[in-house]
């Protein structure tokens, strides 16, 4: 399934996007000098997530939400999909309301 979390037999994790007939589109989650060609696959049963935390504030992560700021460990329970379902029609509401700027504008000829 797309977004879907894959484990090479060398231990790497990667997140499945293209899925075609043949093929397998995959976004390598570390290195990817430990993957040889004709290594086995296989699907994890898990999508994509990250730990989320007020004590993330402040703090500078890479691409892979890994610390990078050397203040020390983070510890956090709670964690959130990557791909996370967009809002329902809550913000959509507010387009229905005319924006009031206070600003007068005169057409003259």
């Amino acid at each position: 399934m797309a977004g879907e979390l894959v484990e090479f037999e060398e231990g790497m994790i990667g997140i499945a996007l293209n899925l075609e007939s043949n093929n397998v589109g995959v976004v390598l989650m570390g290195d990817d000098l430990m993957i040889q060609e004709g290594s086995s696959v296989k699907a994890i049963g898990k999508f994509a997530q990250i730990l989320v935390s007020e004590a993330y504030l402040g703090h500078v992560i890479n691409a892979l939400a890994k610390l990078i700021d050397g203040r020390g460990a983070i510890s956090s329970s709670e964690s959130q999909l990557i791909e996370s379902p967009a809002p329902g029609d809550y913000f959509e509401r507010s387009k229905y309301v005319p924006l009031q700027s206070g600003d007068l504008l005169l057409l003259t000829q």
